[in-house]
């Protein structure tokens, strides 16, 4: 019988290590960065074609088919009025997040690390889940609200982690919001205060003064090699 991944694209390596077959189910290119743009819901083509901006429709399209003959993803069609296909992650594409989340922080060690480039939605939401500080959080619990740009997010924060979904809740404890991710990075990691940010129409913030301050400090890059 043919396996899953031998169904998605032939065989690169010829090795037993697991690390090998990781390869071979996600690292062409834009494979991994697709999964990313799944891990918090179902995204239609426009979407995600809009979350990854340098990829080709044509590169998409065959991308998605190799992800879900490898079973990491599905394609279903939303019921009326949507009438629209969409693709998730099955339950066990959505458990590479935690590997992904890994590989993300050992690269931003890395002085090619720029955090001025773009950044998606769910690449924010990835990072905050990746770059939170163990211990810092203490009692602090909130239903944060993220809009960054079309993209609206709701995260929940206690108990020492971050739950991330697609979708506003109602009456979020905070809410902040940007165009581009930059000044949402430049407050929560370069620490820059928040109010210039504001004041430039770069950054928005809804709630407690106090509360987002706890928010932003919840977070640090990792030292540089």
């Amino acid at each position: 019988m043919t396996s899953p991944v031998e169904t998605a694209q032939k065989r690169w390596y010829d090795d037993a290590c697991g690390t090998a077959l990781a390869l071979e189910l996600v690292g062409e290119r834009w494979s991994m960065l697709i999964v990313r743009e799944l891990m918090y819901g179902p995204r239609r083509f426009g979407e995600l074609k809009t979350g990854l901006p340098g990829i080709s429709a044509n590169v998409l399209t065959q991308r998605l088919a190799s992800l879900e003959a490898a079973a990491i993803l599905i394609r279903r069609k939303l019921p009326p009025p949507a009438n629209v296909q969409v693709y998730e992650l099955t339950a066990w594409g959505r458990e590479s997040e935690d590997a992904i989340m890994a590989l993300g922080r050992w690269a931003a060690r890395s002085p090619l690390h720029d955090p001025t480039a773009f950044m998606s939605g769910a690449s924010l939401m990835m990072s905050m889940r990746t770059m939170l500080v163990p211990g810092r959080m203490g009692d602090l619990a909130l239903s944060l609200g993220v809009r960054l740009g079309a993209d609206l997010f709701t995260a929940r924060i206690g108990n020492e982690r971050i739950a991330v979904a697609r979708g506003l809740a109602d009456d979020p404890d905070l809410t902040i919001g940007a165009d581009i991710a930059f000044p949402i990075l430049a407050w929560i990691y370069g620490k820059r205060p928040s109010a210039p940010l504001e004041e430039q129409g770069l950054l928005r913030i809804d709630g407690d003064r106090a509360l987002a301050e706890r928010f932003a400090a919840l977070f640090e890059l990792p030292a540089k090699i």
